[in-house]
């Protein structure tokens, strides 16, 4: 399984994206699984069409939340909805289902 965090540089939502991620991947026997990051700046957004906002998670290189994005190649901070709320990333129990056990 590929595992991909797409962010812009300084992107303040990648530790808590990277952290929560992280913890979904153990919590489902995915212990061994590498988190890719890699950034995507302004001259590049157009040729990342999976890129929906930062941070952007790929598994296998699909969008698991792409009903909720705003579309490709916006170069800015992507919103997540969550149990509580809005948030910068998917909680954890998103990811966990969006993961194959």
């Amino acid at each position: 399984m590929r595992i991909e965090l797409l962010v812009v540089p300084n992107c303040p939502h990648e530790d808590i994206a990277s952290t929560r991620l992280r913890q979904a991947l153990d919590d489902t026997g995915h212990t061994g699984t590498p988190i890719e990051v890699r950034t995507v700046i302004a001259e590049t957004v157009d040729a990342t069409p999976q890129f929906a906002g930062s941070p952007t998670i790929l598994i296998d290189g699909a969008d698991p939340f792409a009903e909720q994005a705003t579309g490709p190649g916006a170069f800015s901070c992507r919103v997540y909805r969550c149990e509580a709320g809005l948030s910068g990333a998917p909680s954890v129990e998103q990811l966990r289902r969006a993961l194959p056990r």
